[in-house]
């Protein structure tokens, strides 16, 4: 990982971090396939920030992009004080025009696992992301003890290119983008060719034949990052998950995983063979390297709530006792079935907060249930939310709720629940949906709980895993339920007592999740599912929260839309 250069101003606490960025497409191998991934001061994936909590965050991006706007969203940091930081275009700022530069600028709180990413049209699919790792202030110490660490970013690679890709997803009738060729680790993947050729039962389910064995020279992009330990000792592993798609299993083989951190909070440690990790989540596991020295072991990402097409990622666990070049002895770990929703579950529900951390409110003030189905317009098909699907407007949200204006979006109120005989279970008697971008508005510092409903799509028996990312909060997540959700009756089931704080969540096929937060952050906050293609189907929804608190916004954040010609007569009155 090659982390950049800040330019550092120490304060008597904290330090400010300053980064110019320019980004722009380049040639790149990232499966040892060429194509174009668009790279940070020429970096694929995008450098590390490495910062201690309290610092200030400060990064001029600019677009060198010849053609298509820009924006990154800091995913994971809430942003308070700072909503127009956010980097979600349409929601907190307006998209950075080609050869403009903007500058974001945002304080982080707490030690954690985050990472960074585009979040204009599904410019994450190109590889605009990196990682941004917040280590504990100055003269505090994390309550984890290892001796080394590492950070796994792992995301999933087409060889389609994302507007081909955008403009599949709006054809009559859609032409679906697939399943991804690559799962990368770090920006590195294999297509057409496999690190276990030896074991010819490690690819045969991919592929019609038997992948030949990689050979790899000098300098190859796709080359595997081994990991390089040292016996009988515990190394953290920091894991995101940057996909536009696809649902991961994360492990190695022989070695157990002590989970101690999900989404940037620490939460009650539990052992484990494997990981499954979402689109958006972050974990840290501990690994202690307690196993033969003299061998090598795989390390394995494998595809999970979708029927795998796509081979597993790999790279070794290398026992630096052990020959370098000696592979592992025996085939790669096996990916769980992909449709054991039961083991997923399980796995979701270990994941308890850590002693001492904040509880939840008893009782909730406010309530959105909201059903996530698949339906058409006019021949398109589109993913909505009490079938409404979103559509963005051009004036950003927050320029409109803080100026005032009145037609930057619909002022209605979107549904907060649905009809009590909707048939979950299956296709959607009525396919046809509307577009919307009206908005959910609440009082400053309330709880909100909002019930994620899931539904049958368009196909029968076709229900989808949905994981949920919400800007500008953690939540918690108070339980999971199958089938519908009862109102007074699934509420008994909640965990009150210690449930995990995160800012992504999955939603199971035909189930529901219940999540709580309290609107304590004002601005403007995307909640939407984080796979790329939903998204950009209308798969998500707006909240506002204090508006009559929200500070000084930069005009440079909202030179777009309606708020442009209002910022231009209130500077030149």
């Amino acid at each position: 990982w090659i982390v950049a250069v800040a330019i550092l101003a120490h304060t008597a606490s904290a330090s400010v971090r300053e980064y110019h960025w320019e980004v722009e497409y380049k040639f790149g191998f990232p499966d040892c396939k060429e194509g174009m991934v668009m790279a940070i001061n020429g970096k694929f994936p995008g450098p590390t920030i490495h910062a201690l909590a309290g610092d200030t965050i400060v990064v001029h991006l600019t677009n060198k992009l010849t053609t298509e706007g820009l924006v990154i969203h800091w995913h994971g940091i809430r942003q308070l004080g700072s909503p127009w930081a956010d980097g979600a275009a349409g929601v907190t700022q307006c998209a950075i025009t080609p050869g403009e530069t903007f500058t974001y600028r945002f304080t982080v709180e707490k030690p954690g696992t985050h990472f960074y990413h585009g979040h204009y049209g599904m410019q994450r699919s190109a590889g605009l992301y990196g990682s941004l790792i917040i280590d504990a202030a100055k003269g505090k110490r994390e309550p984890l003890r290892y001796d080394g660490e590492f950070n796994l970013l792992l995301s999933d690679w087409w060889h389609e290119s994302i507007l081909s890709q955008e403009l599949g997803l709006s054809a009559k009738p859609m032409r679906w983008i697939g399943e991804a060729q690559s799962i990368l680790i770090n920006g590195r993947g294999q297509f057409n060719c496999s690190l276990a050729a030896q074991f010819s039962n490690a690819t045969a389910q991919f592929s019609n034949t038997s992948l030949p064995m990689c050979k790899f020279k000098k300098g190859d992009q796709c080359a595997p990052q081994r990991l390089h330990v040292q016996p009988n000792k515990t190394y953290r592993i920091r894991l995101a998950s940057t996909t536009g798609l696809a649902s991961l299993n994360f492990a190695v083989q022989g070695h157990k995983l002590m989970v101690v951190e999900a989404d940037g909070n620490y939460i009650t440690p539990f052992a484990t063979s494997d990981i499954d990790i979402y689109s958006g989540e972050s974990y840290s596991v501990l690994l202690t390297t307690d196993q033969d020295p003299s061998q090598n072991y795989w390390i394995s990402v494998g595809v999970r709530g979708r029927k795998p097409k796509t081979p597993p990622a790999l790279t070794v666990l290398h026992y630096v006792t052990a020959p370098s070049s000696q592979p592992p002895s025996s085939p790669p770990p096996e990916t769980p079935r992909w449709n054991d929703f039961d083991r997923s579950k399980s796995f979701s529900r270990k994941i308890l907060a850590a002693m001492g951390s904040p509880p939840p409110p008893r009782k909730f003030k406010k309530r959105l249930i909201l059903l996530n189905t698949q339906n058409t317009i006019d021949g398109a098909t589109k993913w909505a939310l009490n079938i409404v699907s979103l559509v963005v407007p051009a004036t950003p949200y927050l320029g409109s709720v803080k100026y005032r204006l009145r037609r930057g979006f619909d002022r209605k109120s979107p549904p907060t629940t649905f009809p009590v005989d909707y048939d979950i279970m299956n296709p959607p008697r009525n396919r046809n949906t509307t577009k919307g971008n009206g908005i959910y508005v609440f009082p400053f510092n309330v709880t909100v709980d909002v019930i994620l409903q899931n539904a049958n799509g368009l196909d029968a028996n076709a229900s989808e895993i949905h994981p949920w990312h919400l800007h500008g909060h953690d939540f918690w997540v108070l339980g999971y339920g199958e089938g519908k959700f009862r109102p007074g009756v699934d509420e008994k089931t909640y965990n009150l007592k210690n449930p995990p704080l995160k800012n992504t969540v999955a939603l199971f096929p035909y189930g529901w999740t219940a999540l709580r937060f309290v609107t304590d952050n004002p601005g403007v906050w995307f909640f939407h599912c984080h796979i790329e293609p939903h998204l950009h189907m209308g798969m998500g929804v707006v909240f506002a929260e204090g508006l009559n608190r929200i500070g000084k916004i930069p005009d440079e954040a909202l030179g777009c839309g309606l708020t442009k010609q209002f910022l231009m007569n209130r500077n030149n009155p």
